[in-house]
């Protein structure tokens, strides 16, 4: 018999599974539904910032509710959200509908899964919470890759509408099952009547000069990472001409392939490390996103389809790597009742920087060329180790939250 806080790694793993793989379907099909469509470069960008600035504007309030509402219940209602959403999407006829139903409706529906998801994640795995997390960080990376092939491929033979049809239905089914499975589980609090009100979420929060900079180092990841899922495979598909399943699966294969070993790698050795050193955990996101800048560079640099497929697998480990610790550094200043809050907070702020990626790139694809476009992304890796590393050398071990203290 599984112990029931792995069965709950296994649940969530395959409803994140499917909010991400429902992020990628328009991705792999945007050129279909340009052609379909006749939209151009940027109005398709806009519909990605759409989806990215509604995430990133309800995530704060799905984080905050996640801290005293049941989360079994948001993680439900996000799964029935964006599902139907997804499904809708199929439906659309124009710039206008995409953006309202699946950049604000989609979009909406996925903000209220993860801050509930990684706060149920965190109460029941204390010892092997980096290590939880990472399993459940790889339902992004499989979502990902299969959601890239199966698109392409159901887009090429019955269309993209097709596509969106059978997402959206199998993420009814999977809500069905979590509805029987998951419990009920109550907020863990170190003062149980403490009363908890939004004012006071965000001034406990934004007291803490780490979650400055770690807010700071996600929207730089989150804005590398949102333009390249939203533009890696257009790239492959008009630069080495592959057809578009390949360019879907290629595009994402490699580089989510080699994260997915990253960050078991990441999570593992964190947590071990962690027993004995503080700052193992944001160490860890700090070489995570200093050793891949150099990789993103080089992968839309050269003319070799297989060079670069090297170089975005390079990019993925390390990107596995930062991942592994994404939320457990975060965990490390931020005490139990205030956590899903605090998810809600980091994830707005990357969301909404990385909003802009799908537009700015579109941009420049349109006057300097995708690939220049992608190769400036590396900067902002840069930036981000940047600000981890001024959050480790300053603040960091001032704010720490020794967990160990808590008793039940």
């Amino acid at each position: 018999m599984i112990p029931y806080k792995w069965e709950l790694v296994i649940m969530l793993w395959f409803a994140y599974f499917l909010n991400q793989g429902d992020r990628q379907i328009y991705n792999v099909v945007l050129p279909l539904i340009r052609d379909d469509l006749h939209l151009t470069d940027v109005q398709l960008g806009l519909v990605a910032t759409a989806f990215t600035v509604t995430y990133g504007c309800l995530v704060p309030l799905g984080g905050f509710l996640g801290d005293f509402m049941s989360r079994k219940k948001i993680i439900l209602t996000s799964l029935l959200v964006f599902s139907i959403g997804t499904l809708c999407t199929g439906f659309c006829g124009g710039l206008l509908s995409l953006i309202l139903i699946r950049g604000i409706t989609s979009g909406g529906g996925e903000a209220f899964y993860y801050p509930s998801a990684t706060s149920l994640l965190s109460q029941y795995h204390r010892k092997t919470r980096a290590m939880a997390m990472s399993i459940h960080q790889t339902s992004l990376y499989v979502g990902i890759i299969a959601s890239g092939f199966i698109a392409g491929y159901i887009g090429e033979r019955w269309g993209w509408r097709a596509s969106f049809a059978t997402f959206g239905i199998g993420g009814l089914l999977v809500a069905i099952y979590l509805g029987i499975r998951l419990r009920n589980t109550p907020q863990e609090r170190e003062t149980p009547q403490m009363k908890i009100t939004f004012r006071f979420v965000v001034k406990e929060i934004f007291k803490r000069k780490t979650v400055w900079m770690l807010c700071l180092a996600f929207g730089c990841m989150c804005f590398v990472n949102i333009g390249y899922v939203t533009w890696m495979s257009t790239y492959y598909y008009e630069e080495f001409h592959l057809p578009l399943s390949v360019a879907g699966f290629t595009s994402m294969f490699y580089h989510f392939a080699a994260a997915l070993a990253g960050v078991l790698i990441g999570g593992r050795l964190s947590d071990r490390r962690a027993l004995h050193d503080r700052k193992a955990r944001i160490r860890t996101e700090f070489i995570g996103l200093l050793c891949g800048a150099p990789f993103i560079y080089l992968m839309t640099s050269t003319t070799s389809l297989y060079f670069s497929y090297a170089m975005l697998a390079c990019f993925g480990f390390f990107r596995g790597i930062y991942d592994s610790n994404l939320y457990a550094a975060l965990y490390d200043v931020i005490e139990p009742e205030l956590r899903a809050s605090s998810v809600g907070v980091m994830t707005a702020f990357a969301f909404i920087v990385g909003a802009l990626a799908p537009l700015g790139i579109g941009y420049l694809k349109s006057t300097c060329g995708l690939a220049f476009g992608m190769s400036l992304l590396s900067l902002f890796y840069l930036a981000g180790a940047g600000f981890i590393f001024i959050a480790m050398k300053f603040f960091f071990l001032k704010e720490y939250y020794n967990e160990s203290q808590i008793t039940h």
